[in-house]
């Protein structure tokens, strides 16, 4: 069996962090989906020197666009608030609730640039598919 050639779509998106007094602290983050790791989207937190990277299921953040979706230490879900775009325009907010054994943080997202990102992730690697781009033999050897 061939495995499809590696795609891999990656998008730079302003993050608000939710801050206690409700302000939002803007944080700048990197969605990164790669084919060799299909079901999988990463969130790449810049700050500074060092990446902070999450990762959690493709299916997860489509799901949460709509709806509540997770149940454990991420979770998404459509935030009701909507913001101006630098653009201009208006656009709805999507929250992604991340928690550690250090705590919780809940970041908005513009639905806009969320959408366009699992759009491109869903044209690189359809969904039903995702199976076909995973080098069981290559993976058996790693656990052996």
């Amino acid at each position: 069996m061939s495995i499809p050639p590696a795609a891999a779509v990656s998008r730079r998106v302003s993050l608000q962090l939710a801050a206690p007094d409700g302000q939002g602290v803007p944080v700048d983050a990197i969605l990164h989906y790669d084919s060799t790791d299909p079901y999988a989207v990463h969130l790449v937190f810049l700050t500074g020197a060092d990446a902070v990277q999450w990762a959690f299921a493709r299916e997860l953040l489509t799901r949460g666009v709509s709806g509540l979706a997770g149940i454990g230490d991420v979770q998404v879900w459509p935030s009701g608030r909507i913001v101006d775009e630098p653009e201009g325009g208006r656009t709805p907010q999507v929250c992604i609730s991340l928690t550690s054994p250090s705590g919780t943080a809940r970041f908005d997202v513009p639905l806009t640039a969320l959408t366009d990102f699992l759009s491109q992730t869903y044209t690189s690697v359809p969904a039903g598919t995702e199976s076909a781009y995973i080098d069981i033999d290559a993976e058996l050897a790693m656990l052996l």
